[in-house]
């Protein structure tokens, strides 16, 4: 049973990604996370009150199965597979980040500083959460579609419009991790 409590290699992801995509393009279908925000809204009726919501996302119930899947296998990715020795950052990536108060960590997927339980006792940190949520809400909304839709499906269809949108996406991811990040710690 040694598979199921070791990470795979990045080849075998990558392998299943592209069988999924192909799969997908032979169906007909577009893969996307944010458009499953969208369906999840819809199925509750606020699209009688905003005209966004209101489609038919009983079309796209089959993309609510990747919802269920990220979940699930995050759980057992964190709860499983999690070997402190595959998390390898580069010592002056942890310099930095320990400059600006955020621990290494240490065998962890993420730092407790960012996303610990003790950032709900800090206002600033509350109020980073809200404002980062509303960008990306509105980034993904002014892309038509999130980092996962663009980077992955549309890159795999070859869209121009999505190599667009990946290349501000990590322009931005590197604007905020070099020049902002620093300054709200």
């Amino acid at each position: 049973m040694e598979i199921l409590t070791q990470t795979w290699h990045w080849s075998v992801a990558g392998f299943l990604i592209a069988i999924v995509m192909l799969l997908l393009n032979y169906f007909g279908k577009v893969f996307g996370m944010s458009s499953n925000l969208r369906s999840l809204c819809a199925m509750t009726g606020v699209g009688k009150k905003v005209p966004f919501f209101d489609w038919d996302w009983k079309s796209q119930r089959w993309n609510l199965a990747v919802v269920a899947g990220a979940m699930i296998g995050g759980y057992v990715a964190v709860h499983f597979m999690n070997d402190a020795s595959n998390v390898d950052i580069n010592p002056k990536t942890i310099e930095q980040l320990s400059a600006m108060g955020i621990d290494a960590p240490n065998g962890k997927l993420l730092p407790d500083t960012l996303f610990g339980n003790q950032i709900f006792e800090s206002p600033k940190m509350i109020i980073m959460l809200l404002v980062g949520g509303l960008l990306i809400g509105f980034g993904s909304r002014y892309a038509g579609g999130c980092t996962s839709g663009h980077a992955i499906a549309g890159m795999s269809n070859l869209q121009l419009p999505s190599l667009k949108a990946v290349i501000g996406f990590f322009v931005g991811g590197l604007i905020m991790s070099h020049y902002i990040l620093p300054l709200l710690f």
